[in-house]
């Protein structure tokens, strides 16, 4: 009787103090501190670091498979799906039950909204990279293509949503190291429906 008390009592505590200290907000880009001064080469390494940890490489790179696996094409790191390819085939009954499908490089997907082709990212004049950085924080925060209030949404798997709780800082940061990739010409094609493909 004693140690189930000693339990309750115990585990009552903890998710209290669990509770007390977890910030349940979700908002999470407004948070008091303050603003980080980065230099442009603090900047871009910044950028580079989260880009990585945002594995945009896993979405936004054409591929090559190699011994282990696909691997990122390095001549078309994060310029997005190919333009030169045919369009991707996909189950369209299962995309319509909510089943995702993606190509095989990861640079196309299928669901319920249709077919989306990841977005070049590069410096070049057809990729995020040579938007300039009011616009890209834009799209990054509200959803939407090139930044434009009017434009279409950014579809899924683009994790915007989660991306726009970073910092201006950090988006300043990748928005850098974009421009720093090598740019490559390439604009994929835009979303489409299962009857245009």
């Amino acid at each position: 009787m004693r140690t189930s008390i000693l339990t309750v009592a115990v585990t009552i505590l903890s998710v209290t103090a669990i509770l007390i200290g977890c910030d349940n907000t979700g908002d999470y880009s407004k948070k008091e501190s303050e603003p980080v001064k980065l230099d442009s080469a603090s900047m871009v390494r910044r950028g580079e670091y989260l880009v990585t940890v945002g594995v945009c490489d896993d979405c936004h790179s054409p591929k090559t498979m190699g011994p282990k696996g696909p691997e990122i094409d390095m001549e078309r790191r994060l310029s997005g799906y190919p333009s030169s390819r045919p369009l991707p085939k996909f189950d369209t009954v299962m995309a319509n039950k909510g089943i995702t499908q993606f190509n095989e490089d990861f640079t196309a997907y299928a669901g319920p909204w249709g077919v989306s082709f990841s977005a070049n990212l590069t410096g070049d004049a057809t990729g995020a990279g040579s938007w300039p950085l009011q616009k890209f924080i834009y799209a990054i925060r509200n959803g939407k293509f090139k930044g434009d209030p009017n434009g279409r949404d950014l579809l899924p798997p683009m994790p915007w949503f989660n991306f726009k709780l970073m910092t201006d800082e950090d988006l300043a940061s990748i928005h850098a190291y974009l421009k720093t990739l090598k740019p490559v010409e390439n604009v994929p094609p835009a979303p489409k429906s299962f009857s245009q493909l």
